[in-house]
């Protein structure tokens, strides 16, 4: 009975006292506002970034690569100041000598049959007989050797004098006078010759011309034998 009646006294003591108010478990945190406004009011923090130190993490060296296609090539450029003339070289060891086939020659021997007088212009000796004409560089219509190859001939011209008749000419080369044929008149008819060497180059003509009226001249020959011979070949081409 007593214990009951103790028990009775502590709970009423118990609720005498003053309960605190209700509260929820949330309660404590600021509203939405509240926490707007607060951020607001707060020092900005500092942006944080993160650094990799790159040395710690390479590697070794590795192996090297292929080579790659080459590139399109660049546009030309200007042309650079010339150098400087080098040294002169040594002279080189003579060649093998030419093919004999194809050494260069040229030849000629003609004739003629007929006596000429001289008339009131330079004439040109024509000829009516070849000997021989390899490779036919003279020309007996004109009675001209042309040159072909550059280089040194020899010339021969052989005449017969006219009784009483002065007899003049001259081996030509194109228009120039090179070496006269000359023979005073006589009595007595003989036979005259001139020979020499000139130095032609290509197109160069050689020709033989008796002179004009002016010295009464002349040349004799006949249907029987030749007495009038014109010749020439080369000597040496000329070397490049």
């Amino acid at each position: 009975m007593f214990e009951f009646g103790f028990i009775c006294l502590f709970v009423h003591l118990v609720a005498s006292i003053p309960q605190p108010p209700c509260r929820r478990c949330c309660d404590h945190l600021p509203s939405p506002d509240d926490a707007a406004s607060l951020r607001k009011s707060m020092p900005a923090m500092p942006e944080v970034r993160t650094y990799i130190n790159m040395t710690i993490l390479k590697g070794d060296k590795g192996d090297r690569g292929e080579r790659g296609t080459p590139g399109k090539p660049g546009t030309e450029g200007s042309q650079g100041p010339q150098g400087a003339e080098g040294p002169k070289g040594a002279k080189g060891n003579a060649g093998a000598p030419g093919d004999a086939c194809k050494t260069q020659h040229s030849a000629f021997s003609v004739g003629r049959r007929k006596s000429l007088h001289s008339v009131d212009n330079y004439q040109a000796l024509i000829f009516d007989t070849i000997f021989v004409n390899s490779p036919e560089h003279f020309d007996m219509f004109t009675g001209k050797y042309h040159c072909h190859t550059p280089g040194i001939y020899f010339f021969n011209v052989n005449i017969h004098t006219w009784n009483f008749k002065e007899t003049y000419l001259h081996i030509m080369q194109n228009e120039s006078e090179k070496a006269i044929v000359y023979a005073q008149p006589s009595d007595r008819s003989i036979m005259q010759s001139q020979s020499v060497m000139l130095s032609l180059q290509e197109g160069d003509e050689v020709w033989i011309r008796l002179y004009k009226r002016e010295r009464e001249n002349a040349i004799y020959s006949d249907d029987v034998d030749i007495y009038i011979t014109f010749n020439g070949y080369l000597i040496k081409p000329e070397t490049k």
